[in-house]
């Protein structure tokens, strides 16, 4: 079997443990509800929609959800030294970064793009495309944002508590008011993609983000790739007997 198999194999038990497993399934959860709740009490409705997949989804469940899975592949072998001895094997550290981020991107992925799309669906059903739209944009933001977690729990022990904060207070509040803070922001870079999806319609619903589609779908890749090159490189100064 393959090494990098192996280490995909061990990420995916270490990553979700009973406990995790429960924290992760909750706000995908908690989002399918609000959606049936605010379907029952208001019918399709496309600016409800449009307020609850872009504000709650794409503002807090995607990042949050991704803060635990992109920190969880690879944080608790740091904290607790068993990384040493992965590294003591004759893999490269690329293999090991590349290994965990795609475990991290396929879980993501797992669990929020479904929940996404049926949230949508149950909303509004087909209309303006806006289900496709927000389940798009939430794949797109969730590789970018596991591939910035995975960097942070290379790079510092307090990883979750640092992207817990960035996640609520940059994502989710400062960059959904300040107009010059949108541009540095991993969800209106998803969000144009959606505006794109929606089409001529996503201005009169909504659905707008101060980035246009091509340039978010380039900062996204950007962000994906320089993050997990910097990772490899983070991982390779860790020392095997030191106090890195």
């Amino acid at each position: 079997m393959q090494p990098t198999v192996v280490i995909a194999r061990l990420t995916v038990s270490g990553l979700l443990g009973r406990r995790r497993a429960a924290v992760l399934m909750l706000l995908p959860l908690v989002l399918l509800v609000l959606a049936g709740v605010f379907r029952a009490a208001a019918g399709p409705d496309l600016r409800t929609a449009v307020a609850l997949l872009g504000g709650l989804a794409l503002g807090a469940v995607v990042p949050l959800v991704c803060v635990v899975v992109g920190t969880g592949v690879i944080g608790p072998e740091i904290e607790d030294g068993s990384i040493l001895y992965l590294l003591a094997k004759p893999l490269s550290r690329a293999s090991i970064v590349l290994s965990k981020l795609a475990v991290a991107v396929a879980v993501a992925w797992a669990l929020l793009v479904p929940a996404v799309l049926v949230a949508g669906l149950v909303l509004v059903g087909s209309s303006e495309r806006l289900a496709v739209a927000y389940a798009v944009a939430a794949a797109l933001a969730a590789t970018a944002y596991c591939a910035l977690f995975l960097l942070l729990a290379v790079v510092t022990r307090n990883a979750v508590v640092i992207g817990l904060l960035y996640a609520l207070i940059w994502e989710t509040t400062i960059a959904g008011v300040v107009p010059g803070a949108r541009a540095l922001s991993v969800r209106q870079w998803a969000l144009s993609l959606a505006e794109a999806v929606v089409g001529s319609a996503a201005t009169g619903l909504g659905v707008h983000s101060d980035v246009a589609p091509g340039a978010g779908l380039v900062l996204l890749l950007t962000v994906t790739v320089a993050a997990t090159a910097y990772a490899v490189s983070r991982l390779r100064t860790l020392r095997l007997g030191g106090d890195d």
